[in-house]
């Protein structure tokens, strides 16, 4: 059993309230009961606490007298919801076993505790860390290395010569390490350029579903520590994300793009390659990346959704614009040359 004062001890946080309330969850505010944990996060929620029905909330102090219940007092209101829900993780727990229908290379090394779930495939050279889990249909390429605590979900794949740190998660089909988008024009055809690189991924890194990150054409494409990725995400080859970089889900990055630490790309972000971001960068979603950026700060493309007759009148204009922007050019020009003539002062 867990009680709110158990809660609060361990997240460290000020409580008003029944210390031995029991807690059986977490759950928004609008659907909360008794028993269960919420949050508020922002202030613009508050007027929700009238109708809630949670047994607890955790919220900032400034927020108290809005909520007549129990109570959990943060800064940071959801940074620590982040935190009590690691106090109710009902992932199955890896069991440490290797599965009878799974295929471990003779070369392959495996840690303490290693779990290699059903038709998992090590190939020679692996080496997987203590703890990880390998779940089923895993495929880990000849030479990779996998670090300790580290959770790779069903249908992973990892190509040859992979490196991922310790507690990472890798979510359900995830590919690491297939080939970058490398071809020359031939005199018939287009010739293939060998990808001769390898991905690197740091500690702590987690990868979304169906997510693909490609190996480098010479070097590596690296993830640093600590980095978040979203699910249908693309990364080419040799890329550099820095650390604490956050990728939302549909997001393309192109070949040789550097991105520095402590950005934000929201949904559908498109970076050309060859390109450098800077540190604490945060671009918008739909936002398209076509030059370098420099300057850490908020960065917005695209135009935001509007009625489609206002929207075909506005395209219509904007093809027109090179055209507009020119006779406005010679406006200004017989203007200022008007002016002159009638006030030569």
């Amino acid at each position: 059993m867990t009680t709110l004062g158990d809660i609060a001890s361990a997240l460290a946080l000020e409580l008003r309230g029944d210390p031995a309330l029991e807690i059986v969850g977490i759950a928004p505010l609008e659907q909360a009961v008794s028993n269960e944990l919420s949050f508020v996060s922002q202030s613009k929620y508050l007027p929700q606490l009238s109708d809630s029905q949670a047994g607890a909330v955790i919220l900032h102090p400034d927020w108290a007298s809005s909520w007549s219940g129990a109570c959990l007092l943060s800064d940071r209101p959801y940074l620590h919801y982040a935190r009590a829900t690691h106090l109710f993780d009902n992932r199955p727990v890896p069991t440490g076993t290797i599965h009878p229908t799974s295929l471990v290379h003779e070369s392959a090394t495996l840690g303490t505790g290693v779990t290699v779930g059903p038709y998992a495939v090590i190939e020679a050279g692996a080496s997987i860390g203590s703890d990880t889990l390998v779940g089923a249909g895993v495929h880990i390429g000849a030479g990779s290395s996998v670090g300790e605590g580290t959770r790779i979900y069903p249908g992973v794949v990892l190509y040859h010569g992979v490196t991922i740190g310790d507690a990472c998660i890798l979510h359900a089909n995830a590919v690491i390490g297939a080939d970058g988008f490398g071809f020359a024009p031939g005199e018939a055809r287009w010739e293939k350029i060998l990808q001769l690189g390898g991905v690197i991924i740091g500690n702590h890194v987690e990868i979304g579903a169906s997510t693909t990150i490609d190996r480098g054409a010479l070097g590596n494409t690296v993830l640093e520590d600590h980095v978040i990725l979203d699910n249908q995400i693309h990364i080419a080859h040799n890329v550099r994300i820095g650390e604490r970089t956050g990728i939302a889900a549909c997001s393309g990055i192109a070949g040789s793009t550097t991105i520095g630490r402590d950005c934000t790309l929201a949904g559908m972000v498109g970076v050309s390659d060859h390109l450098t971001i800077g540190d604490n960068v945060h671009i918008n979603g739909q936002g398209r990346v076509t030059r370098s950026i420099a300057e850490p700060g908020v960065y917005a493309s695209g135009t935001p959704i509007q009625p489609h007759r206002d929207w075909s009148k506005n395209a219509v204009r904007f093809e027109q614009l090179a055209q507009m922007a020119k006779r406005v050019a010679q406006l200004e020009k017989k203007l200022a040359s008007l002016m002159e003539s009638t006030n030569p002062d």
